[in-house]
């Protein structure tokens, strides 16, 4: 494989982790409206366990944010500018 294909590879794979990445986060706000995107908060205060579905997505957000740094720093080790 030739140096050029790893680097567009690697690239693709940012790109696409990111979008998952954003998507994840986008799907676990809490709260309504605007307030709840800004980090505003609307439970009150209450703190609470995360279960079921709720406890996948973040499970699954940790894991994306961990291979987004990977790559990142992979791309940059190997690939430098």
């Amino acid at each position: 494989m030739s140096n050029e294909f790893l680097q567009d590879a690697f690239q693709v794979a940012s790109i696409v982790v990111s979008v998952l990445l954003i998507g994840m986060v986008l799907l676990q706000v809490k709260g309504g409206g605007l307030a709840g995107l800004l980090g505003g908060d609307a439970g009150g205060g209450i703190a609470r366990t995360r279960r079921g579905l709720e406890k996948t997505l973040f499970n699954i957000t940790i894991g994306l944010a961990i291979a987004f740094l990977a790559i990142s720093i992979f791309s940059v080790v190997v690939f430098p500018s």
